[in-house]
């Protein structure tokens, strides 16, 4: 294909031949509650969704779109071996389209899932070798310019060795893709080597370097002699880690500097020069040569450089000066993360020395610990593989503020969920919420298979209860973590079917949209209510008189009140009043899911 209009770059998979989804309609798509399998008390923040991660992602555009801080999934890796399921059929390693299929699955998916991010909202998606490469196409596809990098854990201590290539396949992935506004929190930086020895009056300081990661060629302008005016003793710049600050007095004409003058800092006295230093000096340009071949010249020294000639006659210390850092002049109280996270059972003194003081390497557990937990939790090894509970309550730690909400489709175990859990466990001011959509994965050969039922819900209502592990003593407690979460399944309803739909169902779609919370539904009860003094939400499964003057005296409470009702017209004749909104269902609901009626 060629001309104008063709792609010229990009990632193209056979989505004619393979054929769409299943999952692909035009039904509107309503959530019922399942108050048996619920966990707490009412009202629900968290909510944890079985059914088709499509269905449900369609439901949460019209009830979430644009609220999500934080997505994090785990979905199939496709790598053969019955872990895929398209159309309710595994995907095997023979499929000839085994790849088209699963593209064009996360395609439809990571679509709807990117109108849910906020404006300073981030996803991460977990993927092994299989399609990683794949992946990361589609992703600068469907989140164009929004890349911010990839992540690299070990899952494993031992290894995992190929027969044919004779490599060790340890590692996964985690691309992270983000909104302009986004940004990692950070880890504090360690102030503990900061002092005030000398009662400076500007306050703490620590010894720093005074060079940085450049070479002479690179940062000509940091290439220099530095000289002490205390007592005229000059250093000679190394010719492979340039000085931190630039000179004015290589600074061309028409050039400014980004930062403060070499010169100011000395002259602000912070610069740490060495005490007692060695020093010497050459009488001529051929008896340095001569201490340059010697090896005894300064280490900074060599053949080659430029101005070599500069040193002749000059007073040489040995030394190398240092930088006085002010507390003051910390940019940032936080380090920013690294993309490599170790294993957790990496001593932490070997991560510090790796990390330099400039990042913060963050550390995990391995699959292995993600399966023992599981099995302490659940006594099942049903579920294969799951997360480290560790590695995702980094990210997510890292990710989202204490009343941010973080969304996973592919929930899996819940290991998302439970990481929200214990990062709120953690915070004094935790209070952040999840929502879980899990399938029950069944097939014709399983067809009473229910993984979020029997998987899913078990781990999280564990972990907000608590439980008990077996040992060699006894029955070792584990505290539960607190918190609830509403239990939730998704339905279709056929366009022509849409004035059947159920007052309860309604009702949790308008929950959910106004106040992000769930409170199951007042069956006999002829006007719902729900909100506070902001805002009143009213639901009239009937607009009769009564009703109409119960929701006008609700009304009077609150700042602003929205009323939903099948009958609009009448409503609105009886209830005229600035704070009032009346809205038609479901007519409304339908046109926020992308319906024309």
């Amino acid at each position: 294909m060629t001309g104008r209009g063709a792609r010229r770059f990009g990632l193209v998979w056979e989505r004619d031949a393979i054929g769409h989804e299943a999952a692909l309609n035009a039904d509107f798509v309503v959530l019922d509650l399942d108050p048996e399998l619920c966990v707490g008390a009412a009202p629900y923040r968290n909510l944890l969704i079985e059914g088709d991660n499509f269905d449900a992602l369609r439901y949460l555009r019209m009830t979430h779109a644009g609220q999500v801080k934080c997505i994090c999934i785990d979905p199939p890796y496709n790598t053969g071996n019955r872990d895929f399921i398209y159309n309710d059929r595994f995907v095997d390693a023979e499929d000839s389209f085994r790849h088209s299929k699963w593209l064009e699955f996360m395609y439809r998916r990571l679509l709807l899932a990117r109108d849910l991010l906020r404006e300073d909202g981030v996803i991460f998606v977990n993927i092994g070798e299989e399609e990683m490469a794949h992946l990361s196409g589609l992703m600068d596809q469907v989140f164009p310019g929004m890349k911010v990098g990839t992540f690299v854990w070990r899952t494993r201590s031992g290894a995992n060795i190929s027969k044919d290539y004779f490599v060790s396949l340890d590692h996964e992935y985690v691309l992270c893709y983000a909104n302009k506004g986004f940004s990692f929190r950070g880890v504090a930086k360690s102030l503990a080597g900061y002092g005030n020895p000398d009662n400076d009056p500007r306050g703490d300081w620590v010894n720093y370097n005074l060079t940085k990661g450049q070479s002479y060629k690179e940062r000509p302008r940091s290439y220099y002699p530095l000289q002490n005016p205390d007592n005229g003793v000059w250093y000679p710049c190394n010719p492979d880690r340039v000085w931190a600050f630039s000179s004015k007095k290589m600074v061309k004409s028409g050039q400014k500097l980004q930062s403060k003058a070499m010169e100011q800092i000395v002259t602000e006295r912070r610069i740490l020069w060495p005490q007692n230093d060695q020093t010497t000096s050459y009488s001529s340009l051929t008896e340095l040569f001569a201490a340059i071949d010697a090896g005894t010249a300064h280490r900074h020294l060599r053949r080659g450089l430029p101005e070599l000639e500069f040193w002749v006659g000059k007073t040489i210390g040995f030394g190398m000066p240092r930088y006085k850092m002010f507390k003051s002049d910390l940019r940032q109280a936080e380090n920013p993360i690294s993309t490599l996270l170790l294993p957790a059972s990496v001593k932490r003194t070997e991560v510090e020395s790796i990390e330099a003081d400039t990042v913060t390497i963050l550390q995990t557990g391995f699959t292995s610990d993600g399966s023992s937990l599981l099995v302490d939790m659940l006594g099942t090894k049903d579920f294969p593989y799951p997360k480290p509970l560790s590695l995702i309550q980094s990210l997510v730690g890292q990710a989202t503020g204490p009343d941010d909400l973080v969304v996973d489709f592919f929930a899996g175990s819940g290991t998302t969920g439970h990481a929200v859990l214990a990062l709120n466990a953690e915070e004094a001011d935790g209070n952040r919420q999840f929502i879980l959509v899990s399938s029950t994965e069944a097939t014709a050969a399983e067809p009473e298979k229910n993984v979020c039922r029997d998987i899913t819900r078990r781990r999280l209502e564990k972990a907000v209860n608590g439980y008990h592990v077996p040992t060699k003593k006894g029955m070792k407690a584990v505290d539960g973590l607190g918190g609830s979460f509403a239990y939730l399944r998704t339905r279709r309803i056929p366009v022509g079917d849409l004035l059947d739909v159920e007052h309860a169902q309604l009702w949790n779609a308008l929950q959910l949209l106004h106040l992000g919370e769930l409170t199951p539904a007042p069956e006999k009860a002829p006007v719902w209510v729900a909100g506070g003094a902001e805002l009143q939400l009213v639901y009239l499964p009937r607009a009769t008189a009564a009703a109409v003057k119960q929701a006008a005296e609700v009304a009077e409470s609150a700042a602003a009140t929205v009323i939903y009702t099948w009958q609009p017209e009448l409503v609105r004749q009886r209830l005229i009043f600035a704070n009032i909104r009346v809205e038609k269902v479901p007519a409304c609901l339908a046109l926020r899911f992308g319906l024309k009626l």
